[in-house]
């Protein structure tokens, strides 16, 4: 679904190049501010689990996000707007229709739990029983849980290019596409093999994405918008229970489908 979107952005962006106006979608000197909310998907990745009595590989683990139920309850309540998958991004113009950005994709990685995946190396030994003769394991809580779910959050920066498409009145219809790069702060919550749960922040790798999106401003003054981002995520240094020689490694690939609303101004 996320690569139709992202084609169907694209092919909108590109008649932009035809039917463009005269007028800058945003002009130098412009800032602006969002707040929104994502969608997430995941590829399947290998998780590498490494401490004092351990050391095993999962293999092609799939994972999900975490929607929360679409409620004033869970999404407006100021006591409670972080708790959703969010987006808060600024940005600042630098040229006429270029901006540089800085943001943070709250986005949420949770491993589905149950599914039976391929397994390297060795485990604690009272847990060898749970690896089966033909070298898998089915991923049981007792054995793991692991999840980003107080955020896999993705601090990065990046550079968008606007082109104006359409302009009626108070309406102006806006396609943009964009790059960055950043880091990753996760809050991972993970219980294995009889460890303490931990769940705490950590710096643990970098990320890179692309994008897509369409913006609607009204009176050059409030904004609505979605995009579709792709990008990487490799996240070397995880931890997984309160000792630093406990760590765990993962690399994916992700999609975001992102809808926000802000506001812009030009001083």
């Amino acid at each position: 679904m996320q690569k139709k979107l992202l084609l169907a952005l694209l092919a909108i962006i590109q008649s932009s190049l035809i039917l463009a106006q005269s007028g800058p979608a945003y002009r130098k000197g412009t800032f602006f501010a969002l707040w929104g909310w994502n969608r997430d998907a995941y590829t399947n990745s290998d998780i590498h689990f490494k401490g004092n009595d351990y050391d095993f590989t999962l293999h092609k683990v799939k994972a999900s996000d975490k929607q929360n139920k679409i409620s004033y309850f869970n999404y407006l309540r100021l006591d409670r707007i972080t708790i959703p998958q969010t987006n808060l991004r600024l940005g600042y113009f630098i040229k006429d229709n270029m901006a540089i950005t800085l943001g943070v994709d709250h986005m949420k990685y949770v491993m589905d739990q149950n599914q039976t995946v391929d397994i390297d190396g060795h485990v604690k030994p009272e847990y060898q029983s749970h690896v089966n003769d033909d070298g898998s394991i089915k991923l049981t809580d007792d054995f793991l849980t692991f999840e980003h779910t107080d955020g896999l959050n993705y601090i990065n920066a990046e550079l968008e290019y606007y082109k104006n498409f359409f302009h009626k009145g108070i309406l102006n219809v806006n396609g943009l596409i964009g790059g960055g790069a950043g880091f990753l702060m996760p809050r991972s919550n993970v219980m294995m093999m009889g460890n303490e749960r931990h769940d705490a922040f950590h710096l643990a790798g970098f990320g890179l994405n692309a994008k897509a999106g369409l913006d609607l401003n009204l009176w050059n003054l409030f904004f609505i918008r979605s995009e579709v981002k792709e990008g990487y995520i490799n996240m070397p240094s995880i931890r997984t229970t309160v000792s630093s020689d406990d760590k765990a490694h993962q690399a994916f690939w992700f999609a975001e489908l992102t809808y926000a609303f802000g506001f812009n101004w030009h001083f």
